[in-house]
């Protein structure tokens, strides 16, 4: 049987940023150094299949830092975490290592500039999410203000609108935050902006791709998992560019081929935390199923590399 015709628009860049590459690297060395167990303080990256293959290897994932036994090292994950988790680990006298993605310790250390500034902190997030939860536990309560929809920005009362200054969350939509953004220039006009954009290069650049393709596409496929923030967002800014049909898969197995009968074209693009493993495995299923034509997407070149922290950069 003759497999029918198939376009496949792969956006390059995808899959994995700077940030991740990093905490991933950092659990690795960790087990290299100390031995299993190493424990990780939330899911070091939201992927199930990346977090998995540490769990074998000797990563011990928990939700608290009361989780850990004192005598074991425990990593904090790219996400970020409130400043009270060193402190209670420095308590306890743990060793920890700190994989927060440099980009994120950037809006940490804005936040606290400008509260040294005497300035409130809006912060442009999603409730609930490990790095807003982070990003608002650098400061004192009541001094991080949380929105994440222009709706939102009507009911705010800050405690002087003349003295108020804004960060985001790294993961959002550029398009959605730049509304947000407007609403609270609108309203509070004295706001202080971020010196440079805090949504990050790799959010921005996979947006940019899926922008550029969406529009030559019957279907977009982003892989990704449910709890990542950036790879939902992929999906949303898909449609938005005109794609009729965009989902999140976490791998092959998760595609709905019932859904795609018929279509012509299909762009492909993964989420900061999915490893080019699982991107392969859904080229190759479509490669299974069509008469596959594979064309590049790209839109910017990526060449960012964080340096680990220097506790793992000495012999143990």
């Amino acid at each position: 049987m003759t497999k029918p015709p198939l376009t496949l628009y792969l956006a390059a860049p995808r899959g994995f940023c700077a940030g991740v590459d990093r905490a991933i690297k950092i659990v690795e060395l960790a087990l290299e150094k100390w031995g299993a167990p190493v424990y990780v303080r939330h899911e070091i990256v939201h992927n199930r299949f990346v977090v998995d293959g540490l769990r074998d290897k000797g990563a011990v994932f928990v939700e608290e830092l009361e989780e850990c036994p004192p005598d074991r090292p425990v990593i904090f994950s790219a996400h970020g975490v409130p400043k009270s988790v060193p402190a209670a680990a420095q308590a306890r006298e743990m060793v920890f290592v700190d994989a927060t993605c440099p980009l994120v310790s950037k809006v940490h250390l804005e936040a606290a500039r400008h509260h040294d500034n005497g300035l409130q902190m809006v912060m442009i997030g999603h409730a609930g999410h490990p790095e807003t939860v982070g990003t608002m536990g650098q400061l004192p309560e009541g001094e991080v203000l949380l929105v994440e929809t222009p709706a939102d920005v009507a009911t705010l009362t800050p405690r002087d609108p003349e003295r108020l200054a804004f960060i985001t969350q790294t993961t959002l939509s550029v398009d959605d935050t730049a509304e947000v953004v407007a609403a609270l220039q609108a309203r509070f006009p004295a706001i202080v902006g971020p010196h440079k954009e805090d949504i990050c290069y790799a959010t921005t650049n996979r947006q940019e791709a899926v922008k550029v393709m969406a529009p030559k596409c019957d279907a977009i496929l982003v892989v990704g998992a449910p709890n990542s923030s950036n790879s939902r967002r992929l999906v949303e800014v898909g449609a938005r560019a005109g794609c009729a049909y965009a989902q999140l898969v976490q791998r092959a197995t998760d595609i709905d081929w019932r859904a795609l009968d018929g279509i012509g074209s299909v762009g492909i693009t993964a989420g900061a935390s999915a490893p080019e493993v699982l991107i392969d495995e859904v080229v190759a299923a479509f490669g299974d199923r069509y008469d596959m034509t594979v064309e590049k997407v790209v839109t910017a070149e990526e060449n960012v590399e964080f340096k680990v922290p220097r506790v793992l950069r000495e012999p143990a």
